[in-house]
């Protein structure tokens, strides 16, 4: 449930701290927008060929980092290059977030998957009661606004490394089966 707040906490806070960048508003508010149907598709992509745990966890750190890029105050050229890492952690927590859901219903055994995927889903929206409240402090400083949102998603990301891998699995239906199944380490 941490890493759905962190998650959500920049798919829902993010595109309020467009303004902050000082390009043209409407122009970064559609490249959001268009910036959706490439996650759509690169959702489709990862799921197929990478599995759960390390693709979350890449998306994070993408994400985190290409927020933290925009912290810094630029001009001219410059701008663009943050409007493009911008975009960059929109789409990442786009996907991240529609990799994750997947993840959770293939973890989480039949009789207690309709409540943890809404508790994830609940996280997720409660965190994007935050991130426009935040993203309004990134006026005054974007560190306030693309710092913590770059750092929340980078370190909200991390435990799923601790988390089982469910890709190729056969999805449980009763919770004894999931504890029958044998761990691996946290490799990656």
């Amino acid at each position: 449930m941490l890493a759905s707040f962190g998650v959500g906490f920049v798919y829902f806070g993010l595109p309020f701290s467009l303004g902050d960048i000082g390009l043209n508003l409407y122009l970064s508010v559609a490249l959001n927008a268009l910036s959706e149907l490439p996650a759509s598709i690169l959702t489709l992509l990862l799921v197929a060929t990478m599995d759960r745990r390390s693709s979350v966890l890449i998306l994070t750190t993408l994400s985190g980092l290409c927020s933290l890029a925009c912290v810094f105050e630029t001009v001219g050229i410059a701008s663009r290059f943050q409007l493009a890492a911008e975009v960059i952690s929109y789409c990442t927590a786009c996907t991240a977030i529609n990799v994750m859901l997947i993840y959770c219903v293939e973890l989480f055994p039949t009789t207690i998957r309709n409540t943890a995927i809404s508790l994830v889903r609940i996280t997720t929206l409660l965190a994007g009661v935050f991130g426009p409240v935040l993203a309004s402090q990134g006026k005054s400083s974007k560190l306030w606004s693309f710092g913590v949102f770059g750092l929340a998603i980078g370190f909200c990301g991390l435990p799923f490394a601790f988390l089982p891998e469910t890709k190729g699995k056969d999805l449980a239906d009763h919770i004894q089966d999931e504890e029958q199944v044998p761990r691996t380490g946290i490799a990656c």
